[in-house]
């Protein structure tokens, strides 16, 4: 139910003994001084004003969380943030959830200033930011482009002060500081004709009725003291313009529950620093958010508001440096290995890592000290075999296993990977890493545009040097499986479409450096290798390891090629798996 909230006036006053204030999901106040101007013409051309979302804080709550002032003297370049309410007022607050842009524009009009940068001026002037506060014209005529009627300016008091004609600048926070009467009459010194100075007189008592006399604000009252209800809430009321996500409103209340670190540029530039790493990564904030929340050994690592409470997050503020640097050491491990933002299939399989080598206080010695060799081999296996069970490891359930993967590390000791005590979380939740005969199957024919083909491919062929660029490659080239080129190869026509799709799948795939892929090109594979590797005996040994027998010269016995190598790789994959083979 809406209620009657007053008179501008009585909306001021409150901001000013801090009976309003922004509770921590608030985002900046980002108002040009334009759109300042034309709500204060809306108001005074009686245009509705819109209703405001209110959020009832009850006195036992009030240190739950952080709250912050409204801007009153705004600065493009020392004062664009808000304050932090350090000392609460001893009763109950009501924290603006919609309306807080109108509500900063209301109070820089009528009680503060606005300040931005003159052109061809330096930055590091101070004069290139003069002071400037909100005028209104008296003599106002309507302005046919805009639609506005009254003429709003934000001014120095010396531009204010010129003698134009059809110009009497009013300085509109005089309206709450002075008395009606002397402030009509103070027109009276205006050297203006009656005429005009009646015209003057009715512009500013209409002003003054705006501010001081219609009940123009409206109100909801949100009284339920949880902050997840009210961030829900929060979210419908933007879904308008640019949504804010859940996770972008608890990144901003952690922003305010940090007190030495500057929460959203360290995170901000954890995602940066991790998403330049290798070839590169496309992490997302929420996975750094909820790293933060796992590392620091906080609830369930939902993002969930009880989460992200005070104390909480002074945890994760005093952890930071070192979850920063576990972070950072699981992608350079991950990047070691050859992934990237192309062939990464689930970024969250990163986390229960992260927490195991954060438990652990592993540094960068980590990734390339021999003592440390099997267990970095078991975690790239336990990965790659979390990242090829077609179900999907990393989709529900995420925060459940997460929780419980964590547990398994504690108990572990963390003296080792302990892939065996994930592997019985993960069963223990229907995600098992044991493989079907039928799962196995679709292993051998995963395709090349599937990102699960570079892990399968680094799994069933080890030892190969990623920090050299590898890439999934075609040992018969794509090209030759066009129509033209079957048709010219002499192959029936009821066989294109089948040889064009096995000409794509893990049978015809292979691991190659970069480099070297950019040379082979659309050689025919026989050409290729004979070229690479000369000496016949070196170049039947390297073929073998990669489990091929013969290449087959014409592109019309593919097919015997494919059925060889299919068989040989699906005994590749069962050992690599550790699953026993049906055949």
């Amino acid at each position: 139910m809406y209620k009657p909230g007053g008179t501008i006036r009585n909306l001021i006053d409150k901001i000013a003994v801090q009976d309003y204030v922004l509770p921590a999901i608030q985002r900046e106040f980002v108002w040009w001084p334009e759109q300042i101007c034309e709500l204060f013409d809306s108001l005074m051309q009686g245009y509705p004003f819109g209703t405001f979302l209110f959020w009832k804080i009850e006195q036992g709550r009030q240190s739950d969380y952080k709250f912050y002032d409204f801007l009153l003297n705004y600065h493009e370049r020392d004062r664009f943030h808000c304050d932090l309410l350090r000392t609460l007022p001893n009763r109950e607050l009501t924290a603006v959830l919609d309306g807080q842009q109108r509500m900063t524009a209301l109070n820089i009009g009528l009680r503060g200033s606005y300040s931005w940068k003159l052109p061809n001026k330096r930055k590091t002037n101070d004069a290139a930011f003069p002071v400037r506060y909100l005028y209104l014209n008296l003599l106002s005529e309507e302005d046919t482009e805009t639609g506005c009627r009254y003429q709003f300016e934000f001014l120095t008091p010396e531009q204010a002060a010129v003698v134009k004609a059809n110009e009497i600048w009013f300085r509109c926070g005089r309206v709450i500081s002075e008395q009606y009467d002397p402030l009509i009459d103070s027109l009276d010194d205006e050297d203006i004709s009656k005429d005009v100075r009646q015209v003057a007189r009715t512009t500013l008592r209409l002003f003054h009725k705006t501010i001081h006399d219609k009940n123009l604000v409206t109100y909801y009252e949100e009284e339920n003291q949880s902050l997840e209800h009210v961030l829900n809430i929060f979210i419908r009321m933007n879904s308008g313009g640019t949504p804010l996500s859940y996770s972008d409103l608890l990144l901003s209340v952690a922003v305010a529950q940090w007190e030495k670190i500057d929460a959203r540029e360290a995170i901000h530039e954890l995602v940066d620093s991790m998403n330049a790493e290798g070839d590169g990564f496309t992490f997302s904030k929420d996975l750094v958010l909820k790293a933060g929340l796992m590392l620091s050994d906080i609830g369930s690592v939902g993002f969930k508001v009880e989460n992200f409470n005070k104390t909480n997050m002074a945890i994760l503020e005093k952890n930071w440096n070192a979850i920063r640097n576990s972070m950072m050491l699981s992608v350079q491990f991950l990047a070691s290995f050859g992934f990237n933002n192309q062939n990464l299939r689930a970024e969250s399989a990163i986390l229960p890592i992260a927490y195991y080598l954060h438990a652990r206080e592993l540094d960068s010695d980590y990734l390339f000290r021999v003592e440390h060799a099997a267990d970095r081999e078991a975690i790239r296996r336990w990965l790659i075999r979390s990242l090829l069970k077609p179900s999907g490891i990393w989709g529900s359930g995420l925060d459940t296993l997460l929780t419980a993967l964590r547990e398994a590390v504690r108990s572990h000791g963390a003296k080792a990977f302990p892939t065996e005590a994930f592997e019985g979380v993960m069963a223990s939740r229907g995600k098992s890493l044991t493989f079907s005969d039928v799962e196995i199957d679709e292993l051998c024919e995963v395709a090349y545009a599937d990102t699960r083909a570079f892990a399968l491919l680094s799994l069933i062929f080890p030892g190969f040097d990623f920090s050299r660029h590898f890439h999934v490659d075609h040992i018969y080239p794509q090209a030759r499986f066009t129509d033209t080129q079957l048709k010219k190869a002499h192959v029936p026509a009821e066989l294109w479409k089948v040889l064009a799709d096995k000409a794509n799948r893990l049978p015809n795939l292979q691991l190659l450096e970069g480099a070297i892929n950019n040379q082979k090109r659309q050689k025919m594979p026989h050409e290729w290798y004979e070229a690479a590797r000369p000496d016949s005996l070196a170049r039947k040994q390297y073929l073998a390891g990669l489990e091929i027998t013969n290449l087959p010269e014409k592109v019309v016995d593919f097919p015997l090629f494919y059925s060889e190598r299919r068989k040989a790789l699906r005994v590749r994959i069962i050992q690599a798996l550790g699953t026993p083979s049906a055949e």
